[in-house]
């Protein structure tokens, strides 16, 4: 039996554990600094409430990776959940993502689908040939008003710069539909785990050949002691930001307890308006619709510069990142007996599905791989 070191209690180092573990081939230790398991997808009852609370904000899962829900559904039953989002703006309150609602309601028409998809072809900016960056792809694609009522002061809140400094792709993540359609997801499988997510991964780290050891900080000294490591932090910070820090926005929030059934009426309500300090609200009764509660848990989540300690959530990605990033690949390619994995090792936004199926792919590579111990790839993917 081999000796395998995973660092870090998410998703990625979970599934990998587990899958190894599986394999009847490995022995597991998986570390991590925090005082619990499940990285930013950690749930736990609220003790005043008794309602799930998503303690670093909302994790809707939804994939069309039929393997992916699949595995997922053998650690817990996900209970159907359709995420529905709010906008409140200084014209009014509209549903998200922009579909065919949105646009009539802001716009005062009642367009059919044909009718909309024309209007809305007609308002983008013709002069922008090749958006360079985010401000002129909405111009382009939506036209200056949709572009100034729902993205330019939420982007500079939740990102800290202007909607100019950011890439062209952050915008084309975002969903516009020419229907009636309010799903904010357009997969095919959505839901949440009926016992929260920290109850899954719990399932998943439930092996004979998993040890697990929280409030527990990795050394790279430790590298001599395993046979392989998998790591699944930030990569600056592997390398003592040797190369400089990765750039990445952090969110904090304002948790309130409301002494009645229903706070705002909606799981997520996003406000546009820079005069309001926090990107939006979200409520957690509303993530667990098949239970009953009398009072309400709610939180204001607020966005800023990642500093010192304060958690990594979204990769900024800009163009100093990305040069500082090949530097640490670079590095990460002579790491003794070490695998970068994941959305903080690889300096990517990942959604759920996305990193427990890299995680399933990696792991069985491993497995299958002739001699991994002395050659597998130390970095798995290629995000420039």
């Amino acid at each position: 039996m081999h000796n395998i070191l995973v660092v870090g209690a998410g998703f990625t180092g979970s599934v990998i554990a587990r899958e190894l573990a599986d394999s009847g081939h490995y022995n597991v230790l998986v570390v991590d600094e925090r005082n619990h398991i499940a990285g930013n997808c950690h749930t736990k009852r609220d003790n005043e409430t008794n309602v799930m609370e998503h303690v670093y904000g909302p994790h809707i899962f939804n994939t069309s990776n039929e393997k992916v829900w699949q595995y997922v559904n053998k650690f817990d039953e996900f209970m159907p959940y359709t995420n529905r989002v709010k906008a409140v703006t200084r014209a009014g309150v509209f549903s998200l993502p922009i579909n065919l609602l949105t646009i009539n309601q802001l716009f005062g028409k009642t367009f059919n689908p044909r009718e909309a998809e024309e209007f809305v072809a007609q308002l983008g900016d013709k002069t922008i040939a090749e958006p360079r960056n985010f401000e002129e792809q909405a111009l382009k694609m939506l036209g200056k008003k949709i572009y100034e009522t729902f993205f330019l002061d939420y982007t500079i809140k939740q990102w800290g710069c202007h909607p100019r400094e950011l890439s062209a792709d952050v915008l084309k993540r975002l969903p516009i539909r020419f229907n009636y359609d309010d799903n904010y997801y357009h997969t095919h499988y959505q839901g949440i785990p009926r016992n929260g997510y920290t109850n899954l991964i719990s399932n998943i780290l439930d092996h004979p050949a998993i040890t697990v050891e929280l409030n527990t900080r990795y050394e790279r000294e430790w590298n001599g002691k395993y046979h392989y490591i998998f790591y699944t932090g930030a990569i600056d910070a592997y390398f003592s930001y040797a190369e400089g820090r990765l750039g990445y926005r952090t969110i904090y929030f304002e948790r309130f307890i409301y002494n009645g059934s229903d706070y705002q009426g909606n799981p997520v309500i996003n406000y546009c308006d820079k005069n309001v300090p926090y990107t939006r609200v979200h409520e957690h009764k509303h993530f667990t619709p098949w239970e009953d509660h009398d009072k309400s848990l709610f939180f204001k989540e607020f966005s800023k510069e990642t500093e010192g300690d304060d958690i990594p959530f979204y990769p900024k990605s800009l163009p100093a990142d990305k040069a500082i990033l090949a530097r640490y690949k670079q590095r990460a390619q002579s790491e003794f007996n070490t695998t970068f994995v994941g959305r903080l090792a690889t300096y990517r936004y990942l959604d759920m599905h996305h990193v427990i199926d890299e995680a399933l792919t990696v792991a069985e590579s491993f497995i299958n791989y002739k001699n991994p111990l002395a050659s597998f790839t130390r970095f798995p993917v290629n995000n420039g």
